[in-house]
């Protein structure tokens, strides 16, 4: 560890005797305003179960929206179109509980998640469905017949 020291312009050391091992106050408060929230307060710590991963491609004729939510049953999923915006959320509760001789042990578990996307003026969402296999949630987002890509083709010159 560097016991270097800057000085101040006018040549004056201020608390030259610091404390090496103990923080500087300013220091600490960047240290934790300028990294991810801690995982214990953006997971759920009973599953371990963050906000899911999002993959979305685009063709020629639809978008589609892969979720990654191993664990659960497509029961679980709330799917929902409102103004343009598709909404996947989930909520999941978990009791059990075991009794012996001399104790009873219940525990319980809770887990939830929501997201949110803003759908493009070009997808008919009347022909949106989706499925789910394998802990992936996929959801078809069909495009409009006018906004579909049309093959590229020759025009003749006259």
């Amino acid at each position: 560890m560097s016991n270097l020291v800057s000085v101040p312009k006018n040549e004056n050391l201020v608390n030259s005797n610091l404390n090496q091992n103990f923080p500087v106050l300013s220091n600490w408060f960047d240290d934790i305003f300028n990294r991810d929230l801690p995982s214990v307060l953006t997971s759920n710590f009973n599953t371990g179960i963050t906000l899911p991963k999002v993959n979305i491609k685009e063709t020629a004729d639809a978008f589609m929206v892969d979720v990654a939510v191993p664990g659960l049953k497509k029961s679980d999923f709330h799917i929902e179109i409102d103004n343009q915006v598709l909404s996947i959320s989930t909520e999941t509760s978990e009791k059990s509980e075991h009794k012996e001789e001399n104790y009873t042990r219940r525990e319980f578990g809770y887990s939830s998640f929501k997201r949110t996307f803003t759908l493009p003026e070009s997808v008919n969402d009347e022909k949106i469905n989706a499925s789910y296999n394998d802990g992936i949630l996929n959801i078809l987002l069909p495009k409009k017949e006018e906004a579909k890509q049309k093959p590229a083709r020759s025009i003749k010159i006259s």
